[in-house]
C-alpha cells in the first residue's frame, strides 16, 4: 500500500443499533472476540496507544495503534503502523444509523508506504482482510 494509492472505504451494514456496533469496535473484550485476539488493552481515548503481536506464517507483525480521533458512539480514528516494518495509516471507522440498521464506514488512507514485497501489505491484501474482519467477522459476532 502505497500513499499515492486510492483510499480504502469499506461500508458495511448490521441489524443491530449504533451502540452495539461501538462497543464491538471499541470495547476491547469484545474486539477480541471478532478482530484480534491479541489485542492487551484498547481505550476509545484520544492519545490511547496499544502494541499487539500478531503472526502470519513466518513473520511478525506487531501491530502499533495510537487513538487520534473519538466522538462517542460515531466516529474512531487511530493511527496503525507495525514496529517491524516502515509503513502508516489512519484508520476510521464511522457509524450511521439507518432505518433499523446501522453502517459503518471505514477509510483507510496511508501516509507512508508500506513494503511492497510483503504480500499482505498489497492493497487487494488489505481490501480482502477488512471484508473478512468487517464482512464475515464482525456481522457474524453481532448476530450473535
Amino acid at each position: 500500500m502505497k500513499v499515492t494509492d486510492e483510499h480504502i472505504i469499506i461500508e458495511e451494514y448490521y441489524n443491530v443499533p449504533e451502540n452495539k456496533v461501538w462497543r464491538a469496535i471499541t470495547d476491547v473484550k469484545e474486539m477480541r472476540s471478532w478482530f484480534f485476539d491479541a489485542i492487551r488493552s484498547f481505550k476509545p481515548e484520544v492519545g490511547f496507544k496499544t502494541q499487539f503481536l500478531v503472526q502470519v506464517e513466518d513473520r511478525n507483525y506487531t501491530h502499533c495503534w495510537e487513538i487520534t480521533e473519538v466522538i462517542l458512539n460515531k466516529k474512531i480514528t487511530y493511527t496503525w503502523s507495525y514496529v517491524e516494518y516502515p509503513g502508516d495509516a489512519f484508520v476510521t471507522f464511522e457509524l450511521y444509523k439507518e432505518d433499523n440498521r446501522t453502517r459503518l464506514k471505514l477509510s483507510l488512507v496511508v501516509t507512508e508506504d508500506f513494503p511492497s514485497d510483503i504480500p499482505e501489505f498489497t492493497r487487494e491484501s488489505c481490501i480482502a482482510g477488512w471484508n473478512y474482519f468487517l464482512g464475515q467477522r464482525l456481522k457474524e459476532y453481532l448476530a450473535e
